[in-house]
């Protein structure tokens, strides 16, 4: 009897009180079973918990950005020009892999143009209605800067355009044969879009933007310099050596880097002496499992079922993911578009096909016949 009425309970409350808080049902013991199927992974370059804390560490300006040479040159002329005829930027769009700067950017051309900045995300913005109170409280210049744009609604969308084109709001006033557009005209500002999916941002919003770049992963020796700066500010002991071994194995990813930067000196502090050397980083990195290309126990996992269990190859998502227990999203898009930048994996029209470099990584001789990575994909 006590368990049928804990599953209805359980029941109605997924569906008609998903708003209440867990705290709120775990006084009544009522317990959910929230299955989340992105693993808390130490190299996953999505935002985490404790990354606010790197937020102090972000460049302020331009001048002190380290990589993403190609952007930095690009928009040094777009706010000269802006700044020259005393106008307001064109919409910027920044698309690429998480963790790579795109919030950061964002912070910089705001400071770079003395503005303000105003932030949001995609999924935050549900009503046309809610898009419009955002517009209306600009001032001339500012930035709004809008992360995860492509999953903006087609209804929000619709505002948008006349907004970023003309700098005009049209809003309809009553309702029935009685309702009446009204077109409000609203300062130059200027939209700075962030995406990881650029191909989800519709043509008509990609359009719009008069500035699209796209961000790439950072070069070991430039991220070397950020953890250095960072490690400077946080007041860490460290050696090149222990920063050249924490930035060989963080994915060229600064968001990652900072992150185990964290972790190796409460290593360095706990088992050391307080200094981030080259015995101390790989202590500490060989103990979250981060081997020395980057790669975690999931990804290691996935190679492993590759190579060992199905010959190398070609092996279906879904069987892989059946073998290691993970589900096959999860692998499709957190493990494997890392294995395909290191030339670790391949994926053919019959599976999943492992490298010869996969084969040497994992310390096994490669058959003759095991793939090679391909140089033009």
């Amino acid at each position: 009897m006590n368990f049928h009425f804990v599953f209805h309970v359980d029941y109605i409350l997924r569906r008609l009180f998903v708003p209440l808080s867990y705290a709120f049902m775990s006084t009544f013991g009522i317990i959910l079973d929230m299955d989340d199927t992105q693993p808390n992974r130490m190299v996953d370059s999505d935002p985490k918990p404790g990354d606010h804390l790197d937020h102090a560490l972000r460049p302020q300006f331009l001048g002190s950005m380290i990589g993403q040479d190609t952007i930095r040159e690009n928009l040094e002329i777009l706010i000269s020009a802006a700044q020259h005829r005393e106008e307001a930027l064109d919409h910027v769009l920044f698309y690429g892999p998480p963790g790579l700067g795109k919030t950061t950017l964002a912070h910089i051309l705001a400071n770079e143009m003395g503005v303000n900045i105003k932030i949001t995300s995609g999924p935050a913005v549900v009503r046309a209605g809610d898009l419009a109170a955002i517009l209306t409280n600009l001032n001339e210049g500012d930035i709004l800067f809008i992360d995860e744009i492509h999953r903006l609604g087609r209804a929000v969308e619709e505002v948008l355009y006349p907004a970023m084109e003309d700098y005009s709001l049209d809003i309809i006033i009553g309702k029935g044969p009685s309702a009446r557009s009204v077109r409000l005209n609203l300062p130059r500002f200027t939209i700075v879009g962030a995406t990881t999916r650029l191909a989800l941002v519709t043509a008509p919003l990609r359009a719009r933007f008069g500035a699209v770049y796209r961000l790439d992963y950072y070069t070991v020796e430039a991220v070397e310099n950020i953890i250095k700066i960072a490690a400077e500010r946080l007041e860490v002991p460290s050696e090149s050596e222990g920063i050249k071994e924490i930035a060989s194995r963080s994915r060229g990813t600064p968001r990652v880097a900072l992150r185990l930067l964290r972790r190796v000196r409460d290593f360095a502090q706990v088992r050391g002496e307080g200094v981030i050397t080259s015995s101390i980083s790989r202590q500490a990195l060989e103990l979250l499992n981060i081997d020395e290309v980057g790669l975690d126990s999931m990804d290691r996992s996935v190679l492993q079922a590759i190579v060992v269990k199905y010959q190398g190859g070609p092996v279906g998502l879904k069987t892989i993911a059946a073998s290691i227990r993970e589900d096959p999203d999860t692998i499709m898009d957190v493990v494997e578009p890392y294995l395909l930048q290191l030339g670790l994996m391949q994926r053919t029209s019959q599976g999943r096909v492992a490298t010869q470099q996969a084969y040497l990584h994992l310390g096994l001789e490669p058959p003759p016949d095991a793939a090679q990575p391909r140089l033009i994909s």
